[in-house]
């Protein structure tokens, strides 16, 4: 059995869980998420608690996991942060869609999911916003590959706290062979 699962996972008050058909469904201050129960899972909402058992523990421990991000999202919600880093980097938001400044010849758009908010802070941080983890990762991760961050001088969109490793560049042929020929 997965180890996630082996315990009850609880849920803190202000979040209702309810069971309809093979349908689990979470609603809280956030919103509301749905997830469907796969085959071979049993679910069994205790006082404060959410109980998932299985036969095959790879798929109990996946159900397990989306359990407590949902509970999490409907509660609390996901946050990722993006930095433009480069000279004329800039990012807005206009209706449903983010414009970057990217250094191409023409402004990026970016059309925003359904579920997820985004919004600017400054001119360079771009916050994604949402209670479904997966698409709150699935836009930022789309973003960061309109312009990831290159090795050599670091531009790019990157997340906020993403060390990004450095190349040395080219070195002049000259300094390498100092010493004659």
């Amino acid at each position: 059995m997965s180890k996630l699962a082996k315990k009850p996972l609880p849920f803190p008050d202000g979040v209702a869980v309810g069971k309809e058909n093979k349908r689990l469904i979470f609603k809280g201050a956030k919103g509301e998420l749905t997830l469907v129960i796969p085959s071979g899972i049993k679910v069994e909402k205790r006082e404060n608690a959410v109980e998932v058992t299985g036969k095959e523990s790879r798929v109990t421990g996946l159900f397990a996991s989306l359990v407590k991000s949902a509970i999490r999202g409907v509660s609390e919600g996901f946050r990722k942060e993006l930095e433009l880093v480069g000279v004329g980097y800039k990012a807005e938001i206009a209706g449903d869609t983010l414009k970057l400044a990217l250094g191409f010849s023409h402004p990026v758009e970016y059309k925003v999911p359904e579920g997820v908010k985004i919004s600017v802070e400054g001119n360079t941080k771009v916050v994604v916003e949402g209670i479904d983890k997966q698409k709150v990762g699935q836009a930022a991760a789309e973003i960061r590959g309109l312009r990831p961050p290159e090795p050599y001088k670091g531009k790019g969109i990157r997340y906020v706290g993403e060390t990004v490793r450095r190349k040395a560049g080219k070195v002049m042929k000259a300094m390498v062979g100092a010493g004659g020929a």
